[in-house]
């Protein structure tokens, strides 16, 4: 929840004799628009792990998934519950990325496709037009399974940078959600320092971000409110090495927002009581 600010003080002395007197603070309530993304490396896995139990209890009015690893015709209505307006993206490779965007709010217009097919066929993109606000669902390729899928990421960066410029300057405000699949600066993984050469953390990777929210205009929210966060941050650990006990994460996961939105930003946290998948859903609150 957005903290509460303090409407009025009250000074009140108790009819009894002998009490002191009461300092009471009356509160009033800051609205705001919760917007989540969770990479839940398969939707199906995370709902038997409680995924859809804490959402109804999440406060949240967007939530953004990546890598479903469904097709639509495979998710039924546990997966669609009451009170949410859902769309899904589905790769055509069946157990595959795909993405989806859950909305208390009804969209005006849905967007499924970037207009790349190599992009468009895996399910990576989704977006709700609500109102003057644009919320989608991104789900960049990851490289690092070998050089042909770190090709693939390449050539995502390289059609998708041009378009994140332009819409940066269209009039309308964004909040792109997703997992990035780069860490951007050191303090955005733990061991900093042997992953140079690795996929995610590779110096054209993080030129690219770089440029993004440094000549582009998006601005990474949860680094626009604690710049100077490390472990509390990450937002994915690998499966190997006790790499979530130990905290040995990778803050991968963002939500980039136009300037608008920017002035808006209230407060984020990671959110990491309860595991859902190798990753923790990203929260941030907005001003309404």
């Amino acid at each position: 929840m957005a903290e509460r600010k303090v409407e009025k003080i009250t000074l009140m002395r108790l009819h009894e004799e002998g009490f002191p007197l009461v300092l009471a603070l009356h509160f009033t309530s800051e609205p705001h628009v919760r917007i989540v993304s969770i990479n839940t490396n398969g939707i199906r896995s995370a709902a038997r792990k409680g995924f859809f139990e804490w959402l109804a209890g999440s406060g949240a009015d967007v939530v953004c998934v990546q890598e479903t690893k469904a097709q639509t015709t495979d998710l039924n209505e546990d997966f669609r519950p009451k009170g949410w307006h859902v769309a899904f993206c589905s790769a055509q490779k069946k157990g595959y990325a795909g993405v989806a965007v859950y909305s208390r709010r009804a969209p005006d217009a849905v967007h499924d496709t970037l207009g790349a097919a190599e992009f468009d066929d895996e399910g990576r993109y989704l977006a709700f037009d609500l109102g003057p606000l644009t919320v989608a669902s991104l789900y960049l390729p990851s490289g690092s399974s070998g050089p042909e899928r770190q090709a693939s990421k390449d050539r995502f960066l390289a059609f998708f940078e041009p378009r994140l410029q332009a819409m940066a300057h269209d009039g309308r405000e964004y909040v792109l959600c997703g997992d990035w699949n780069i860490a951007h600066q050191n303090i955005d993984l733990k061991n900093w320092k042997s992953n140079q050469k690795n996929s995610g953390f590779l110096p054209h990777e993080r030129a690219w971000m770089s440029r993004v929210l440094d000549t582009h205009g998006w601005v990474d929210g949860y680094r626009r409110l604690y710049p100077d966060a490390t472990g509390d941050a990450y937002t994915w650990w690998s499966n190997r090495g006790n790499a979530w006990a130990n905290n040995v994460g990778w803050r991968i996961d963002y939500q980039l927002v136009t300037a608008g939105m920017a002035s808006r930003l209230q407060q984020a946290s990671v959110y990491k009581a309860q595991r859902f998948s190798d990753h923790a859903p990203l929260i941030v609150d907005y001003a309404d």
